[in-house]
């Protein structure tokens, strides 16, 4: 049988922990057998796990014998591992082990050095900061989850069953796995990837640049046609020198900074809103609706139509329940916003 370690470290998350614990405790077996022996595993005799504590019935040794080790996240990622456990992680790893890390456990795995040179993801709130940490890294916070083959990391909460459903689609067919995401209530693909749920905030201008007042005037113009000419014209200077001011303190060009502003408010009326499409690219400020549906897609990674299934709720015939209709000047920054070098922690 199959065994899955499950390395609960001192403050671990508990939905990491628990979520691949029920993922791979409901696969079946066509005969009815369970598909996977699973194995809680600690580093100490007691941890920690926020609300409450608890005794993993076996330690860092139990490494060795799992086909399967996940790796959760802690509620401070940044803590150095404690002594032993990224030996033992890497001497099953060099036994071919299948290891596998859940939203901020990312920081645990690439701790050990395991994911240098490869791709990986985490919870988008942290996807910074562990690039930062370990720049050998190459992180994608766009995505559900990443499988390198031996190696696999997932971005946060509910990404977790979504990678644990690739991994027993892998090891038993589909069969196995859709009955396993029936029982986890869930569907066995989700339409997406991490980018939908990522808040779009622009890029942090120090208090007092001197283009505050130029971003501010934007925000508010984004629904009209606006040019790199047109706005170098109300900032009074040449489009030069305004390119090269805006990279200076925005680290992006003003059209890509103004399309951002489009999409986050085109968000905020999909969510809120029963208008049409028609008229919510009208009111972002975008040329056409096709032209909006293309910017929308590319930035936030599904259709203005599945974002609005998504997180506002609509039926069959697209028109939305229970959504608050908003005036038509809602502004741009209006949708709820996180840092974006909030801390990895944030993401538990």
């Amino acid at each position: 049988m199959h065994t899955v370690a499950v390395l609960a470290l001192d403050q671990v998350i508990p939905f990491d922990l628990s979520a691949p614990i029920d993922a791979f405790g409901w696969a079946r077996l066509p005969d009815g057998r369970p598909a996977y022996r699973i194995r809680v595993c600690s580093a100490s005799e007691e941890v920690s796990a926020g609300p409450f504590a608890l005794r993993a019935p076996y330690g860092l040794e139990a490494l060795a014998e799992a086909d399967t080790i996940i790796l959760p996240g802690v509620a401070d990622p940044t803590v150095p591992l404690p002594p032993g456990v990224a030996e033992a992680v890497c001497a099953a790893a060099a036994n071919g082990t299948r290891i596998a890390s859940i939203c901020v456990g990312a920081f645990v795995f690439a701790a050990t050095g395991l994911l240098d040179g490869l791709r990986a993801t985490t919870h988008w709130v942290a996807a910074r900061d562990l690039a930062e940490m370990y720049p050998a890294v190459t992180v994608d916070p766009n995505v559900l989850y990443v499988d390198n083959g031996q190696f696999l990391t997932s971005a946060g909460a509910a990404a977790a069953i979504d990678m644990c459903l690739h991994m027993i689609r892998r090891d038993h067919g589909s069969a196995v796995a859709a009955h396993a995401a029936r029982m986890c209530v869930v569907p066995l693909e989700r339409e997406g990837g991490q980018a939908q749920f990522i808040v779009q905030t622009q890029p942090p201008v120090p208090s007092g640049a001197t283009l505050e007042p130029l971003l501010n005037w934007l925000e508010e113009n984004a629904e009209r046609e606006l040019t790199l000419e047109d706005i170098a014209a109300h900032a009074g200077m040449s489009t030069r020198t305004l390119n090269r001011r805006f990279r200076e303190q925005t680290g992006t060009t003003p059209l890509q900074w103004l399309h951002l502003a489009r999409v986050r408010r085109a968000q905020y009326l999909l969510e809120t809103t029963t208008y049409p499409v028609e008229r919510i690219a009208a009111q972002a400020g975008f040329g056409s609706p096709t032209a909006f549906r293309e910017r929308f897609k590319r930035v936030v990674g599904r259709s203005p139509y599945a974002y609005r299934r998504a997180f506002q709720g609509v039926d069959t015939s697209g028109s939305a329940s229970g959504s608050a209709s908003v005036p038509a000047s809602a502004p741009a920054s209006a949708s709820a916003s996180v840092p974006a070098s909030g801390s990895a922690a944030a993401a538990s």
